[in-house]
């Protein structure tokens, strides 16, 4: 049996997630796919459009025969957080035997080298690059002159770093390389409309596109043909009353928490420094909704989706000092199933047998199945951000609250 991981946040599920699916296993020889997806929140900083039981189902019902979470912590963090995450999880599985992901560049050969260089972070690179940055450069631009310095064989190719899914394929690398995993990367070429753009104009359109023409259009009407025909299904089936699930749905929550959290700064939060705390102190008497407070926040050197995160970091109540607890404990603790495929039993049966780690299929279950206090610290903080992305729906669509632990698993 031969299985191939995929890493995703399907943000929603659209054909070129279906393309990759049957392209990953065709490529690796693979009998099965797990999926490794970000839960309710996504490394945007923002919750997903689509919950991720609808989400779960969408990649199930498309070539998918395990779907497991990504614990919020890590889905809602930097590139480096989010693969160390999600390629930890993967290898603890034990059974795991590839790993495919989307590429700008399209050879593994090339992000190799530059996983290779930037995880050795030589001396003289981190000399280079400190130099640059107290010169007033951003950290992409000081990470590209002191890789001219200290390896000019990849000047050539330092277009690399200019893409999104590039840079998260360099992270896998990184993480895959510094684990030691016996998991082999294989990289695919991205197909269709780039990562970052916004209109309508082919039948493989990006997930941004698809949300956006969801959020202006009020409908979904218009993507149709950008989705799988089981997708557009359950889009139809939740639309107005789960879906869609926007950023500005947060404008209501976010600022009670950040008054409480106020006298106290914002320092102990995930990936918060004290200048940007002095900042979101100093502006929060101007919030007004949640994409104008980002827009007010982002500075030169702080973008608007590392604003978004931090934001949502403060949030969750997702904290450096816990995160960096998880990391040195090898990141994960059990692996949380979503959903799997009912011919696809023998691929459960073997992570049972292979996993270093539970497979829960019942919240409830994870206090008994649970060892680590690491571990039960990040399922409570999984079962707080369901939760909370559960009264975002609730607050715009009426109804109850949803309780994480009377879900159920989606069995296709």
């Amino acid at each position: 049996m031969k299985t191939v991981g995929i890493i995703a946040e399907y943000n929603p599920f659209h054909n070129g997630h279906a393309y990759q699916i049957r392209e990953a296993k065709q490529l690796t020889g693979a009998d099965y796919c797990i999926v490794v997806m970000s839960g309710d929140f996504v490394q945007r900083g923002v919750p997903a459009i689509m919950d991720k039981y609808l989400r779960a189902r969408s990649a199930l019902e498309n070539g998918a025969d395990l779907v497991l979470e990504l614990p919020v912590c890590y889905a809602a963090a930097s590139a480096e957080y989010f693969a160390a995450g999600a390629v930890s999880l993967l290898d603890r599985l034990g059974v795991a035997d590839a790993l495919c992901f989307g590429s700008e560049c399209g050879d593994i050969r090339i992000l190799s080298a530059f996983a290779e260089e930037l995880l050795a972070e030589s001396p003289a690179f981190q000399a280079h690059l400190k130099e640059r940055m107290k010169a007033g450069e951003t950290y992409p631009q000081a990470r590209n002159h002191a890789l001219c310095e200290t390896a000019p064989q990849l000047t050539g190719s330092l277009d690399v770093l200019q893409s999104p899914n590039n840079i998260l394929g360099i992270e896998y690398l990184k993480a895959l390389m510094r684990q030691k995993s016996r998991i082999e990367a294989h990289t695919l070429s991205r197909i269709g409309a780039g990562y970052h753009t916004a209109c309508l104009d082919t039948s493989y359109s990006s997930a941004r596109a698809i949300r956006e023409s969801i959020e202006t259009n009020r409908g979904i009407g218009y993507v149709r043909e950008q989705v799988p025909p089981s997708v557009f299904g359950v889009m139809e089936q939740a639309y107005g009353n789960a879906f869609p699930i926007l950023p500005d749905d947060l404008s209501a929550l976010l600022p009670y928490r950040l008054l409480l959290e106020q006298a106290r700064g914002f320092t102990a939060y995930l990936d918060v420094d004290g200048a940007f705390s002095d900042r979101l102190c100093r502006l929060l008497p101007s919030y007004t909704d949640y994409a104008s407070f980002c827009e007010l926040l982002k500075t030169r050197n702080m973008t608007y989706t590392r604003v978004a995160r931090n934001l949502l970091h403060i949030l969750l109540d997702i904290r450096q000092e816990d995160v960096d607890a998880f990391r040195a404990e090898d990141c994960v603790y059990y692996a949380r199933m979503l959903g799997f495929r009912e011919d696809a039993k023998p691929l459960l049966s073997a992570v049972k047998e292979h996993a270093s780690i539970p497979l829960i299929s019942r919240p409830a279950d994870a206090d008994r199945l649970i060892a680590s206090p690491n571990g039960l610290r990040i399922f409570a903080c999984d079962i707080r951000a369901s939760h909370i992305y559960s009264l975002l729906v609730q607050r715009k669509f009426g109804g109850a609250m949803r309780n994480e632990y009377q879900r159920q698993l989606v069995v296709v």
